[in-house]
């Protein structure tokens, strides 16, 4: 495996808000210090959609040597407005790149269900509802994205001179003549492990270099059976805030650990270009020992769990991330 990385989140936006209100320069540096030496990463994908907040973060992964996979994130946007933060980003990264660091730009991740424009509904999971069973609409979906996907590519070559990939979900169909690198977001559950492996084999086998991206599963006890759906055991606010666990959950740590070491055992095994664990930590889901019911880091898929004073400390996940990379 060439590129051993994990997602960090700059901070997701959606409706103008933005999931992460303070971004500490001195914290981002600790973080990325930390992700290179204690988790032994050569890479690191940086997901948000602030392109100031992006640039930030990559110039200081660049400062230590990690390869830096520029990824804005958009969330509820029309496919102008993706646009305008494509090329705005790819700017952005072309500078980082141009200075000497090593720049992957991600063109999106999961476009099709995360924005508007592709399918209808007025939300990740209405638009997802409204694939289940009609297998027809994926082939309209398809067709939408990869007309999109030309005309952003088009733009962002224009302003990057690095490799460009996509993150997607399977049933999109990329074009993928339009990048340098596949990248899927190819989370396992209970329903495909049997062939999980065998999947990813295949993608590998096609010759382009395949990087797999937004694995990963929440610490609570089976939550690796569903791991695709483990972050809804959290019920939110009429503002789409979380707010409490559901009851019924028990945190297994180890459940994640597992998970993830196993995943990356067969990404190595595969001959896959690069990982990237989803993901290093979610601020707005934290830690609460004491209250179980609002415990929202048992929902969370980082591998440390974050506290509201915003100090973390590391899950079982992290051990298992760092001794896989620093072994392979």
């Amino acid at each position: 495996m060439r590129a051993k990385g994990i997602a960090y989140d700059t901070g997701f936006v959606r409706h103008g808000e933005i999931s992460v209100p303070e971004f500490d320069l001195g914290v981002v540096t600790r973080d990325l210090t930390v992700i290179r030496d204690d988790l032994h990463c050569n890479a690191v994908h940086l997901v948000g959609g602030s392109p100031e907040r992006l640039e930030q973060a990559a110039r200081i992964a660049a400062s230590l040597g990690l390869e830096v996979w520029f990824s804005p994130y958009p969330l509820e946007l029309t496919q102008a407005e993706i646009l305008e933060l494509f090329v705005d980003c790819a700017r952005r990264a072309e500078r980082i790149r141009a200075d000497g660091a090593e720049v992957v730009f991600v063109a999106g991740v999961e476009l099709s269900v995360m924005n508007d424009g592709f399918l209808p509904g007025n939300d990740v999971m209405d638009r997802v509802n409204r694939l289940l069973g009609h297998p027809e609409r994926m082939g309209e979906v398809s067709a939408r994205l990869n007309e999109f996907l030309a005309k952003a590519v088009a733009a962002i070559r224009a302003e990057f001179r690095g490799r460009l990939t996509y993150a997607c979900i399977q049933f999109e169909r990329v074009d993928w003549s339009l990048f340098d690198i596949m990248s899927f977001e190819l989370i396992r559950s209970a329903e495909v492990a049997d062939r999980y492996q065998e999947a990813v084999r295949s993608l590998v086998a096609q010759g382009k270099p395949v990087a797999i991206t937004g694995f990963g599963t929440a610490a609570w006890r089976g939550s690796g059976a569903v791991a695709p759906r483990s972050m809804e055991i959290v019920e939110h606010d009429e503002a789409g805030l979380p707010v409490r666990v559901r009851d019924g959950h028990v945190r297994d740590e180890e459940e994640q650990a597992t998970y993830l070491r196993e995943l990356l055992e067969i990404f190595q095994a595969e001959d896959v270009d690069g990982a990237f664990v989803y993901m290093f930590a979610l601020a707005n889901y934290p830690h609460r020992p004491d209250e179980p019911s609002r415990d929202l880091d048992l929902a969370s898929p980082g591998i440390v769990k974050v506290y509201d004073d915003l100090h973390w400390e590391p899950k079982a996940a992290f051990g298992a991330v760092a001794e896989i990379y620093a072994r392979i």
